[in-house]
C-alpha cells in the first residue's frame, strides 16, 4: 500500500490523510497488519526518525500527524497532553428514539429527530474489563474525565422505510477537550446520537442507503450503502508549530463518501 496523502509537511512535521480501516501503529493482537507507521518507516524518504504525534481509531479517518525530529516530537506531544491542541472532527450519527437510546445519560435532543445547534457531554470513560479494546461509562467512581463539545451542522429527516429505528440523522461537528479512546464515539452513543457504521455503540440494523431517503426508491435488490465504514473524520488541528512556535492550522478534506452521503441526504431528507 501506497502512502495515503501528504496534507502538509516541512522540516519539522509531515501530517498525512489516513483513510479509514488502516491502523496508525501494529495492532495489539496482529503485529502483522499493515499499519501507517510501518509505511511510514519503509518509506525510504523517511524510515525510522518520523514519529506520530497522536492516533485515530483504525476506522477513523482523516488528519494524523507525525514530527520528523526528536524536538518536534517532544514539543507537540507536550501540546496533546496539555490538552492545548484544538482538534476537530466531522461526524454523521443516527437520532435514536428514547427507548433505543444507550441508558447513559439524558438524551440531548430538544425534539424528536432532531439535536441542539450545540450541546456538551460530560461522562467519564474507562476500559471495558469484560469487553478488551473497548470503553464504557463509569457513572460514579472510576473512568477519566471526558468532555466533548458538538455543533450540529445539519439535520435530516428519519429513514422513509417501514419499522426503521432512526428518527431521524445529523452531520455533526466534534470538538474534544480530553483525548480519551473512543470519546467521540461512545459520548455521542451515550447521548442517544451514536455514529453511524460504528461496531462497538452503534445500532447494526441502521444503515444509510438511497432507499433509506428516497421514498418509491427502485433500484438494485443489493443495494449497497452510502456510507459503509465508521462516519467519523478528523479533520482539523490547530497548534503551534514547532519551530516558528506560532499557530498553524492543518485541515483534512472531506472524504468522497462524506459528500455523497451530504449529497443525498440534502436532496431527499432535508429539515427546512
Amino acid at each position: 500500500m501506497p502512502l495515503p496523502p501528504i496534507l502538509f509537511e516541512d522540516d519539522a512535521m509531515i501530517a498525512f490523510d489516513k483513510p479509514s480501516g488502516l491502523f496508525v501503529a501494529p495492532d495489539r493482537w496482529d503485529k502483522k497488519r499493515e499499519n501507517l507507521m510501518g509505511l511510514v518507516h519503509d518509506h525510504p524518504r523517511y524510515g525510522h526518525g518520523v514519529a506520530n504525534v497522536h492516533r485515530l481509531d483504525a476506522d477513523t479517518s482523516g488528519l494524523l500527524l507525525c514530527a520528523k525530529t526528536k524536538l518536534a516530537l517532544d514539543f507537540l506531544s507536550g501540546q496533546f497532553q496539555s490538552k492545548t491542541v484544538e482538534k476537530k472532527y466531522h461526524a454523521f450519527v443516527a437520532i435514536l428514539p428514547a427507548e433505543a437510546a444507550m441508558k447513559v445519560i439524558a438524551p440531548v435532543r430538544d425534539t424528536i429527530g432532531a439535536l441542539p445547534d450545540a450541546f456538551t457531554v460530560e461522562v467519564a470513560l474507562g476500559e471495558d474489563e469484560r469487553q478488551p479494546g473497548r470503553m464504557r461509562v463509569f457513572k460514579g467512581r472510576g473512568g477519566k474525565e471526558c468532555v466533548t463539545e458538538f455543533r450540529t451542522l445539519e439535520r435530516f429527516r428519519g429513514s422513509a422505510r417501514p419499522g426503521a429505528i432512526a428518527s431521524g440523522y445529523a452531520f455533526v461537528e466534534c470538538r474534544p477537550l480530553t483525548g480519551r479512546t473512543h470519546q467521540l464515539r461512545i459520548h455521542l452513543a451515550a447521548a442517544g446520537a451514536p455514529i453511524l457504521n460504528d461496531p462497538f455503540y452503534g445500532n447494526p440494523d441502521i444503515t444509510l442507503r438511497l432507499s433509506d431517503l428516497k421514498r418509491g426508491y427502485k433500484g438494485r435488490e443489493e443495494e449497497k450503502p452510502l456510507l459503509g465504514r465508521l462516519a467519523l473524520h478528523a479533520t482539523e488541528l490547530t497548534l503551534k508549530h514547532p519551530t516558528t512556535r506560532e499557530p498553524i492550522t492543518i485541515t483534512a478534506p472531506t472524504p468522497h463518501e462524506f459528500e455523497v452521503a451530504l449529497k443525498y441526504l440534502r436532496k431527499f431528507s432535508a429539515i427546512r
